[in-house]
This record gives structure tokens, C-alpha cells and sequence, in this order.
């Protein structure tokens, strides 16, 4: 397997720093838009001859697709933010190679009932071009994170393995994270945060459908394993709603994250001043007006989570609720993931929450290799068997937990 890696931020960096304690790859191109961090990625291996940097502009379709060329690469793996995945993922198609990303193709609010309806959903214009990617024997292996990701894997895991019959799935993410220094310092992209947490949530359930809600909505305090406790957790926009009931059978499907109060507030208020718009504003200077997006001007005064891991104490924990029915009772459980901090950093020298989201496109990269995973058209991990999956997580040196609710 020959890799192109697109995106040499937290999690990029983190993949290299996974992948390069296993053997079942031939070569990985690092590329970035920014040269220098795709060298920085690289350098950190200790001259691992199989890592070699790039630039590129993820937003160059060509340019992608004639680096994937030059390398003779049969993946893209995608670790750019969502706004340049159908660019990467059109690139990917165009060279006939494998392509995996970790978020889906950006979602649009319904224009006159964006709180009940769904408009475009996250991932609609990817599963548009499912039929073309199937018919041309090619993978695209969409939402490969740990959230999407690792949770529609535990999702598919209790509907082979642990139920009869679910009446509901609920994503749930919390953490007891603290950041030495900031008041305010999100461990994972501000970008990614704000366009999740801000959107309309989608909650889907049988015989309804997909809708919307108010974000923020259904407040729950959830308890997490481990020595996290209990967290409150909210209704946001995240691809595991749009993803598992294609694969697997629930009547209810959500998802909730953990935000706090305090968090919360502060995204409600970049909303209510327009920080957290994408589209270009003309903004006076001494050498003439200049066009930004307010959402890039607070990502830029924001430290960049992949350099807060000194800084950052606690765990963080992505896990999957299940509630329904085996052998004729009653049944739930809490499948999950907890990543503690000061083990990522002192194993991996990556902040936690970064290190769980890289670990599980590595580990659906080995099994794809392998065989064990493999399919054409566009899907989701749910489309897989779950358990080669939770094994190999495991002999990675990062175990899953059960918890019966």
C-alpha cells in the first residue's frame, strides 16, 4: 500500500507518528499546503525512508490528483478540514485510488425550516456519486475517525453482536480536559467545532426520517467511565446520524457532545456577533480593504490544538450508547474509548484528542490492506465487519470498554 496523506496538522502528524510503528505500508507521502509542516511530520520519524514531505493545495484537484500520479499512491487518506473533502475526494475518484476522510462533505441548512428539516445533509454530495464509485470497483471509506468513525463501528459491533433488536443508538463524547493557561482553548479544530455545534443537530428515527432541532437541544447529563463523571451533554450535527441507519437498524439515532456551560456560551456569542461565518468580509487596512472570513480570524487567534498537549491534563472519552432488546430482555450498553493525555503525549507526543481521531484511519488502513476490510462505492464503517476492527485497535496498545448501562 502506497499512501498519500493529505493534511500534516495535529492529526496528520499524529497518523505519521501511528504509522510509523507498523509494517503493513510500502510508502506515505506526507503533503501540506504549508511545506514546512509536512517536513516537520516527516523529520520526527527519525528517517523513516517510507515518509517523504510534499506540498500541495488540498484544494487543487489536479495538482492532487498528479501527486498521486507521480507517487504511484492506491490511497488518500483525507486530514484536512471538511471544506476541502469533495475536492480530495474528486481527486481520489479522478486517479482511481482508495479514499478515506475523517468528516463529510459540509451540510446546508434547510433555507425556511432549518430547525425541523433537513436541507442538504452531511455527506449528500458524496453519496450522490456512490453509484460511480461502485460501478468503477473503486472505495471511498467515509466518516474514518474516532467520531465518525470508531463510534459507527461500536454501532455496528452491538447490532451483530450484542442485540436482537435496538431501539437506540446515541453517540455520546465527553471529556475532563483543562488547559493550563487558556480560558478558552479548544483541544480540537475551532474550525470543525464551530460548523458541528452550530448547525442544525440532525436526530433521525424510523418511520420519520432524518430532521433537525435547535442546536443545544435535549440537554442529558451522561456519566463516562474511567474517572471522567458525569458531563452534560447537548444535541450537535455529526455524521454518525447520517451514517448508521444506512447500515444498521435502530429506531432512534443521535448524537450528543459534551460542550459545558462555559463553551456553549462563547460559541453562542461568535454566532450572535457573525464570527462564525465562512463567507468572505471586507475589512479596512492602511494598505486597502482586504477580504476574510470570520470564522479563519478566530481560528487564527486561537492557539492551534495540536501544540497544547503539554498544556492539556485529563482524559477524553468517544463512546457509543446502545439501548434495545437481547434474548428477550432488555438490554443497554456503553461501548468506548478513552484516550488519557499524558499516555498520548508520552507515547506518541500528540495531544489526546488528535491521537484518537488519527489512530482509526490507521488501523481501517492496515485492514484494507489486509483484506479483511474491502468493498466498492462509497460507505460508511458501519459497512464492515466490526470485530477485526476492535481487535487490531486493541493490538495497536489502545483497548475499547464495554460498560452495561
Amino acid at each position: 500500500m502506497r499512501v498519500l496523506l493529505v493534511g500534516a496538522g495535529g492529526v496528520g502528524t499524529a497518523i505519521t507518528r501511528i504509522a510509523a510503528r507498523r509494517p503493513f505500508f510500502e510508502a506515505m507521502v506526507v503533503a501540506d499546503q504549508d511545506p514546512a509542516r509536512a517536513e516537520a511530520a516527516v523529520a520526527a520519524l527519525g528517517g523513516d525512508a517510507r515518509f517523504r514531505a510534499e506540498r500541495v493545495d488540498a484544494g487543487d484537484e489536479a495538482a492532487v490528483a498528479a501527486l498521486l500520479e507521480r507517487h504511484a499512491c492506491d490511497v488518500l487518506l483525507n486530514a484536512t478540514d471538511p471544506r476541502f473533502v469533495l475536492p480530495l475526494f474528486r481527486a481520489a475518484r479522478a486517479a482511481e485510488v482508495t479514499y478515506v476522510d475523517m468528516a463529510m462533505s459540509l451540510s446546508r441548512p434547510h433555507p425556511e425550516r432549518p430547525y425541523e428539516e433537513c436541507g442538504v445533509k452531511l455527506g449528500d454530495a458524496q453519496f450522490e456519486q456512490a453509484a460511480d464509485w461502485e460501478k468503477a470497483g473503486v472505495l471511498a471509506l467515509v466518516g474514518m475517525g474516532v467520531e465518525p468513525g470508531l463510534s459507527d463501528v461500536f454501532a455496528r459491533y452491538a447490532a451483530d453482536e450484542l442485540f436482537d433488536e435496538i431501539e437506540e443508538i446515541g453517540v455520546r463524547d465527553g471529556a475532563n480536559l483543562t488547559v493550563e493557561g487558556y480560558d478558552f482553548a479548544p483541544s480540537f479544530s475551532i474550525w470543525t467545532t464551530i460548523e458541528e455545534c452550530l448547525n442544525p443537530p440532525v436526530v433521525y428515527e424510523e418511520g420519520r426520517g432524518w430532521f433537525t432541532t435547535e442546536p443545544f437541544s435535549e440537554p442529558e447529563v451522561f456519566d463516562f467511565p474511567e474517572g471522567i463523571g458525569p458531563v452534560e451533554c447537548v444535541n450537535v450535527e455529526h455524521e454518525e446520524v447520517l451514517l448508521v441507519p444506512r447500515w444498521v437498524d435502530a429506531r432512534r439515532v443521535t448524537f450528543k457532545y459534551g460542550l459545558g456551560e462555559e463553551f456553549i456560551g462563547t460559541l453562542r456569542t461568535l454566532h450572535l456577533l457573525g464570527l462564525d461565518r465562512t463567507e468572505p468580509v471586507t475589512v479596512p487596512s492602511a494598505d486597502g480593504p482586504v477580504r476574510v472570513s470570520p470564522r479563519d480570524v478566530v481560528a487564527a487567534c486561537l492557539p492551534d490544538p495540536a501544540t497544547l498537549g503539554e498544556r492539556m491534563h485529563g482524559k477524553t472519552c468517544a463512546g457509543t450508547w446502545v439501548r434495545g432488546v437481547k434474548d428477550g430482555r432488555s438490554r443497554e450498553v456503553y461501548l468506548y474509548h478513552v484516550v488519557d493525555n499524558q499516555w498520548s503525549m508520552k507515547e506518541y507526543g500528540s495531544q489526546a484528542v488528535v491521537w484518537q481521531t488519527a489512530v482509526n484511519p490507521v488501523v481501517a488502513l492496515e485492514l484494507v490492506a489486509g483484506g479483511a476490510w474491502s468493498g466498492a462505492g462509497v460507505l460508511g464503517p458501519e459497512a464492515f465487519p466490526a470485530r477485526p476492527f476492535l481487535d487490531l485497535l486493541t493490538a495497536y496498545g489502545s483497548p475499547w470498554g464495554m460498560r452495561e448501562q
